[in-house]
């Protein structure tokens, strides 16, 4: 089974990242799950009068994928999600593919965790090289030992 990098395997400056194409099913979800069925996010009519000439997905939808990646870089090491704070810079819309890149930017150990805080920052880019969000982070992670 894998098992995601741990606290005693990370140093500062290292990166990783992950892709997704948001889909319509995505969205659809997300107006169910936030119940929030904002006409830029369920009705296409409408968004197309708007600023953003379409539907786009909502900010929570955008932040989540983007944690979604630190859940599976520290599978079964992350102890707790401390905090995330997210800039949204551009719209993600239907059929875009994001990639989400997270650098660490520093660790602070914790023995009582067996491992420590690690502060992340991150940015979120679509196929055309658009930064669509930028966000900072932190996760309690335990030690992989």
């Amino acid at each position: 089974m894998f098992k995601g990098r741990g606290f005693d395997e990370l140093k500062a400056g290292e990166r990783f990242s992950d892709s997704v194409t948001v889909t319509e099913a995505h969205i659809v979800m997300a107006c169910g799950i936030f119940k929030d069925f904002n006409s830029l996010h369920s009705n296409e009519s409408f968004a197309q009068g708007t600023t953003f000439k379409g539907r786009i997905a909502h900010g929570p939808l955008t932040a989540g994928i983007m944690a979604g990646v630190l859940g599976n870089y520290f599978s079964d090491t992350a102890f707790a999600y401390l905090e995330q704070r997210t800039r949204f810079t551009a719209p993600v819309r239907p059929g875009d593919t994001v990639t989400s890149e997270w650098e660490v930017v520093s660790l602070e150990p914790k023995a009582k965790y067996n491992g420590g805080v690690v502060s992340l920052k991150g940015n979120y880019k679509n196929q055309h090289d658009i930064l669509v969000a930028e966000a900072e982070g932190k996760v309690i992670v335990t030690n992989r030992v």
